[in-house]
């Protein structure tokens, strides 16, 4: 096994839990810290959008499924934050591996409370979130300085796994040009209504990411006003990252997989401002 760098990395003692994110798929974006976790623990909980590769990085570990996909049946949370605390107490080195970052849209604050309620020591170990790097590999920047200073992050579903129609989306249309929904294939009709009705128009950009990162990895990229017939017409499943907004015009030209193929960019200026890039 390669060794990491020289650093003082940190022991995972016996009794500990640590809530570590896994990155939105590719193993390679996956931190140093995580992999330092993974060759320590004695057991690791994971979800159900972890990748099998990073388990194999953990072959002296008992491996634990604790997914949750909609729709689907899943344990139930207060089971899995409970488990934690179990084998903590039994004295295992414990990991709990969730897709993403724990911290966003990962239920993972409700663990990490679980565990600090019941005495249970725990570090956080931060990871890539799908809605930065999953656009990320498909060209899409959350920010850009000729579009947005500002971008909100928006989950796709509420606790009862309805559309989140109790948000505030006119404040949300009103303050944020760049819009990213987690999980949101499922109920794209409703959203895609109340955004238009907070008066963003139907011609909007949208680009629609599925198994983002992997080699399974779709784009589609569509407009808030045709974005439901044209899932439904591309047949695209979750897990899903969804942008609303121009920076999702800019995969016209940082199509970076595609380029890597020797395909050429499709639009030098994708957001028509007729001037060098580096003029701005």
């Amino acid at each position: 096994m390669t060794p990491l760098p020289d650093h003082d990395w940190p022991e995972l003692l016996p009794g500990w839990v640590w809530l570590c994110g896994a990155g939105p798929g590719d193993p390679g974006l996956l931190t140093l810290h995580a992999l330092n976790a993974l060759r320590q623990a004695d057991i690791v909980v994971y979800d159900a959008l972890v990748s099998e590769a990073l388990l194999a990085w953990a072959p002296q570990a008992k491996h634990v499924y604790a997914g949750k996909r909609g729709g689907k049946p899943s344990a139930q949370q207060r089971d899995i934050s409970l488990s934690l605390v179990e084998h903590a107490r039994a004295g295992r080195r414990v990991l709990r591996l969730k897709g993403g970052d724990p911290f966003v849209f990962g239920r993972g604050g409700e663990e990490a409370q679980t565990l600090v309620q019941h005495g249970v020591p725990i570090r956080i170990i931060p990871g890539i979130t799908a809605g930065i790097g999953g656009l990320a590999y498909a060209g899409i920047p959350v920010t850009h300085r000729d579009i947005n200073q500002s971008v909100t992050f928006v989950t796709g579903h509420d606790q009862s796994g309805e559309a989140p129609l109790s948000l505030d989306w006119e404040a949300i249309s009103r303050a944020s040009p760049v819009i990213v929904i987690y999980m949101g294939m499922k109920h794209i009709r409703p959203i895609a209504a109340a955004l238009r009705a907070a008066g963003r128009p139907a011609s909007e950009p949208v680009a629609v990411v599925t198994t983002a990162t992997l080699d399974g990895q779709q784009v589609l990229e569509t407009t808030l006003g045709t974005v439901e017939a044209d899932i439904a017409t591309a047949a695209l499943e979750p897990p899903a990252i969804i942008c609303v907004g121009r920076a999702a015009l800019m995969r016209q030209a940082l199509d970076w997989q595609a380029l890597a193929t020797g395909a050429g960019p499709r639009n030098l200026d994708p957001l028509d401002l007729g001037r060098p890039a580096e003029s701005a």
